[in-house]
């Protein structure tokens, strides 16, 4: 049996801004289980230059990720739409073992079935090292305040 992910598709401009930010705020709990379930069991993934494919897979990768990725902060932001398909830019920081922080930044495109599940995410990301002092992300660790800026509001 399959769940249903509202918002689903055909997506207007409200539904595919409320869809992006459900998987900001999903992102920024840094629960790999959890996050995976809003993707289909054989979902396929390309994230940087590492490929997914399917629910346990994504676990393992984001597992990786947010090991490696400490103080992690997402802002992502609607691109562009069209009926079972979003784009969206993003920004995000975090610091390593080290206390280096960075910054990354970059674009996905994902593609959802009827269920509002999404079965495919293609990421491109760049990311470089930042001081300390220009990071721009500072709410608490979990999903951020629905007063916060976002991308454009921030001038990024």
């Amino acid at each position: 049996m399959t769940q249903s992910r509202p918002p689903l598709p055909p997506f207007t401009f409200d539904s595919a801004t409320e869809k992006v930010r459900l998987a900001e705020d999903a992102w920024n709990r840094r629960d790999p289980a959890q996050v995976a379930l809003g993707y289909t069991a054989d979902s396929r993934w390309r994230n940087r230059a590492e490929f997914a494919n399917g629910r346990a897979e994504i676990v393992a990768l984001l597992t990786r990720k947010w090991t490696r990725e400490i103080e992690y902060r997402l802002i992502k932001e609607l691109w562009a739409h069209w009926d079972n398909r979003i784009s969206v830019r993003f920004r995000y920081e975090f610091r390593d073992d080290s206390n280096q922080w960075f910054v990354a930044y970059g674009n996905e495109q994902w593609e959802f079935n009827e269920d509002g599940l999404m079965h495919r995410r293609e990421a491109s990301i760049n990311e470089r090292p930042i001081a300390e002092t220009e990071r721009m992300f500072f709410w608490p660790l979990g999903p951020r305040p629905a007063d916060h800026p976002g991308l454009t509001a921030l001038g990024l």
